[in-house]
């Protein structure tokens, strides 16, 4: 379909920056940059939940949300987007209460580290310690044992993709892995990164910066960093796979979701007409989001057993 409304809107209000050299910037400015934000209100007014703590996971940095005071709850980990290299929890924050409240679920966001400070692998082995710490410690959590799913969006969805193999090798079984608008493969060569090159939010440009950023000199095929080439795909979590029709990486995750079924994982796939990457993360922009975040929160809550 045509480009949502909604989505013009987005980009007339926030146009890309032509010819920006993203590689002058130094390590600083880009710590600079990570802690700005000029779309807080279009993140959504933070929901109310039972608590919110800081406090780690294996020496990750993590906030957990509780929804409600009731003992033992089901456990989402959250790997948030921004290309390994931006993101903050208070960033975040809203989304993790929504999410809490929607699943019924305790959310465990994870600080993981982020490039170039910290290269790949780094933000794979945080994201793996905070899903093994919440297997090992359940009454940390206050956790049913066992209960835990993954979560996340663009690459803190690729994250969420290679924990799920990282946790099916371990013998530890995800109930479910979502995983929204995902980095499946860094090879950057599918049509929609032709098609939706420049102009449309997330860049060929950008996507390439990160890239360069996280994972210097590393195998583009090393299934750590695209999930796509794993060798063997069977046996992992149920997934729930959102893509945007107008996104650069609408054809990966689109690729990942059949590779998945094709494997015989349980996949439910939606992918929103009309959507720019990205649009989960603003309800305050995109009506679309609402249904997006419901639709993920329903399946986390039929894999959790719960109404």
């Amino acid at each position: 379909m045509p480009l949502h409304p909604q989505s013009q809107f987005f980009l007339d209000r926030f146009p890309p920056v032509a010819g920006a050299d993203l590689d002058a910037l130094t390590d600083d400015e880009v710590a600079v940059l990570r802690n700005l934000d000029n779309k807080t209100a279009e993140r959504g007014a933070p929901v109310e939940v039972f608590s919110a703590v800081d406090t780690t996971a294996a020496g990750v940095p993590v906030r957990v949300y509780r929804p409600t005071g009731e003992e033992s709850l089901p456990v989402v980990v959250y790997l948030h987007g921004g290309g390994w290299v931006y993101g903050t929890l208070p960033q975040l924050d809203p989304l993790g209460r929504d999410l809490a409240v929607r699943s019924g679920a305790v959310v465990v966001m994870a600080d993981y580290r982020l490039a170039p400070e910290h290269v790949f692998p780094a933000a794979v082995d945080d994201a793996w310690a905070v899903v093994r710490d919440v297997f090992d410690r359940p009454s940390f959590y206050h956790a049913v044992p066992g209960m835990v799913a993954v979560a996340g969006d663009s690459a803190g969805g690729n994250l969420a993709a290679v924990a799920a193999w990282l946790a099916r090798d371990a013998g530890l079984p995800l109930v479910h892995q979502a995983l929204i608008y995902p980095v499946t493969d860094v090879a950057m060569d599918t049509p929609s990164y032709t098609e939706f090159a420049h102009g449309f939010g997330l860049s060929v440009t950008d996507m390439a910066w990160v890239v360069r950023k996280y994972a210097p000199g590393v195998d583009p095929r090393d299934p750590r960093l695209s999930p796509l080439h794993l060798a063997d795909k069977s046996g992992l979590a149920p997934a729930t796979v959102i893509t945007a029709e107008y996104d650069v990486l609408r054809d990966e995750g689109r690729a990942y979701a059949k590779a998945l079924a094709d494997a015989g994982v349980p996949v439910d796939h939606h992918d929103y007409a009309g959507a720019l990457h990205g649009f989960v993360s603003y309800p305050g922009f995109f009506d679309v989001a609402d249904e997006a975040r419901e639709h993920v929160a329903r399946n986390l809550r039929a894999a959790f057993r719960r109404p």
